[in-house]
């Protein structure tokens, strides 16, 4: 009778111990849910990994929101408000949350390759050097293999990567590819280093300041105030978007800029000249050398664009008050 007594408690505590459980999970599900809805972004929704800005009455938006949000007033020629309570924005009134920031960062999330579950703070390491499930090349892809896989397989992978049995003239063709790809990204520094070296370098801190144009409806353009380098007075002007009508409608961003020479040269003037980050820019800017030459009838440079990573780096520069870049120009 005891044996069939216990095992009878035994069968309503179980369920009983399953339901506390299953509400347990339940509990803590919801409160990831509502902490995500929380906590996210008032633009895009989401929880980002980078900086959390509020707004004088401490609604969130996340730096790539608040950057869009700025450069798309910033076009139409009016002041930013939050999406929410529509109180004006500014790189000046919005600061930053940082309790926000720590909690987000201790929130949990999935590693995108293993599926495993890890706070925000600790996915970039895990991303790159812990997970097993991480893609990685094979490390013979010098001369030719393509395989990329998990990291875990790695090392099964280059066991019996047929590549380093092959012969040098089979794997010569690869060889030459890739040292064609790597004296491309060379040749650029390469001609920065002799353009340094010219007799005749000037560089300019330039700020570039927003205008509108007169048309019936303006459009927003930026230019820098007069300037002198080799003798010669030039400005420096730059549009969003050259080839499309209306900006604001497209959620890609890009900056073209030109030179424009001020001064009435008497002989032609042959310019070599390239745009950098300003000492006081985030932004980053890859080195493109462009070589023009300016005469009597022709002071403009064409367009060039401005080779930025992507459209978020154009709205942070957009969203600013003035660009600022600096400019090397080589007299030949």
């Amino acid at each position: 009778m005891d044996v069939g007594g216990e095992d009878t408690n035994a069968e309503t505590q179980q369920p009983e111990a399953k339901k506390q459980k299953r509400d347990a999970d339940v509990v803590q599900y919801n409160l990831e849910e509502r902490l995500n809805g929380i906590l996210c972004c008032a633009v895009c929704l989401d929880l980002p990994s980078l900086s959390f800005y509020q707004c004088t009455n401490g609604h969130l938006l996340c730096a790539s929101c608040l950057s869009h949000l700025l450069a798309d007033a910033c076009i139409r020629g009016e002041s930013a408000t939050c999406p929410q309570c529509r109180c004006e924005i500014s790189r000046n009134q919005c600061v930053r949350n940082l309790a926000v920031e720590k909690a987000i960062s201790e929130m949990p999330t999935i590693c995108p390759h293993c599926r495993r579950q890890l706070p925000r703070s600790s996915l970039p390491d895990h991303r790159i050097q812990l997970c097993q499930e991480r893609p990685v090349p094979c490390k013979y892809r010098s001369i030719g293999c393509q395989w990329i896989g998990p990291f875990r397989m790695q090392s099964i992978h280059e066991c019996s990567c047929p590549f380093p049995k092959k012969s040098g003239l089979e794997v010569l063709e690869n060889v030459h590819s890739l040292c064609d790809q790597k004296e491309k990204s060379i040749k650029v520094y390469r001609h920065i280093v002799e353009l340094l070296s010219a007799e005749r370098v000037a560089f300019v801190d330039l700020q570039l300041l927003p205008k509108r144009t007169d048309d019936f409806i303006p459009k927003l353009f930026y230019e820098t105030n007069r300037f002198t380098a080799h003798g010669f007075q030039w400005t420096v002007k730059a549009r969003i978007n050259e080839n499309q009508e209306n900006p604001i409608n497209s959620m890609v961003r890009t900056l073209s800029y030109q030179l424009i020479l001020k001064t009435h040269p008497q002989s032609p003037v042959t310019l070599s000249y390239v745009a950098l980050k300003g000492p006081f820019g985030e932004t980053h800017i890859d080195p493109v050398i462009y070589e023009f030459e300016f005469t009597a009838d022709v002071t403009e440079s064409p367009l060039q664009e401005l080779p930025l990573p992507d459209s978020v780096d154009c709205n942070q520069l957009l969203a600013a008050k003035h660009i600022n870049l600096r400019l090397a120009l080589v007299h030949k």
